[in-house]
């Protein structure tokens, strides 16, 4: 069996969504591949000290605020490799390249080097979601005013809707998607509908949010470009990876006017199921978008919102 090496790695954010990668230099193994900074856990350190003293080491900055974020774990020839990730959005110093390595600021949907180490190009994926996972609310607001706002909020930047309403008749539940998508899309936004595969498709939505009994009994994956599903306990997510979905949705983390009394996660339980994920996890359940950076303190990709993102 392979030894398991742990690794801290640094996901470098600017405000504009760049990050940073650095490509190997020639005296290391897979020389010429381009990966995210950091390096090898030392005995005696915690994941985040490793991270602030590898980049330190090998970039020259003082890491001031890194959030944990996604565990992947990948078998090289020569050694199974853990890799912690950490998004870093502040730092003092300049960056430098203190090991001779070369660097590259990318956008997530336009990565312009090549070859990306094997073990990141997941990430680079994970990098497109958004913070924000807005969950529609016709059923409260009706069908005029939800679009009105859904004009409002993607002209503000919204980047990703799930389109929900249980309440709807089939036909007006179609209806509406396919007005959905279209001002989506004309924004750049994605749109996964709730539950319903083959009408994912019918209407040109980028995805599909699996619910949590849907979870339990999908055999695999759909064939959609974005896959999500609805999670609620630590083996609810270990289905959500193994089935192969980019991102989960992990709720409630607190109390919720739609379902009162129900009991909740808390921010510790919900950072104590998200560790080590492998995929992103959005934290839904009584929040608001102030709490969009606890969220990321606890782990989460970012927040999903119901009646607060409209």
């Amino acid at each position: 069996m392979l030894p398991i090496v742990d690794v801290a790695a640094a996901v470098l954010l600017r405000p504009d969504g760049s990050f940073l990668l650095a490509q190997r230099p020639a005296d290391k193994i897979w020389a010429g591949y381009w990966e995210f900074p950091g390096g090898k856990v030392e005995e005696g350190e915690t994941k985040h000290e490793a991270l602030i003293r590898e980049l330190r080491e090998e970039l020259g900055i003082s890491v001031l605020t890194a959030y944990p974020w996604i565990t992947r774990v990948f078998p090289y020839p020569h050694a199974t490799i853990r890799l912690s990730f950490f998004r870093v959005t502040e730092w003092l110093g300049e960056i430098s390249a203190l090991e001779g390595q070369r660097f590259s600021w990318q956008m997530p949907a336009a990565v312009e080097v090549e070859p990306v180490l094997p073990a990141n190009i997941s990430i680079l994926r994970a990098l497109q979601l958004p913070a924000l996972y807005a969950i529609s609310n016709v059923a409260e607001l009706g069908v005029g005013v939800f679009l009105e706002r859904l004009k409002t909020q993607l002209n503000a930047g919204l980047k990703m809707i799930q389109l929900r309403e249980k309440a709807m008749s089939q036909t007006d539940f179609c209806q509406l998607a396919q007005q959905v998508v279209i001002m989506a899309h004309a924004q750049g936004a994605k749109v996964l509908l709730n539950a319903d595969v083959e009408l994912a498709k019918v209407v040109g939505a980028d995805g599909v949010q699996l619910t949590s009994s849907q979870l339990a009994t999908v055999a695999q994956r759909p064939d959609l470009a974005w896959c999500a599903a609805s999670c609620h306990s630590t083996e609810e997510l270990y289905r959500a990876q193994t089935l192969g979905c980019d991102f989960a949705l992990l709720s409630p983390v607190l109390a919720t006017q739609s379902h009162p009394g129900a009991a909740s996660l808390g921010w510790e339980r919900f950072a104590a199921i998200s560790a080590g994920a492998a995929i992103p996890v959005y934290a839904l359940g009584g929040l608001t978008r102030l709490d969009n950076t606890l969220a990321w303190r606890h782990g989460a990709q970012g927040i999903a919102l119901l009646r607060q993102a409209w």
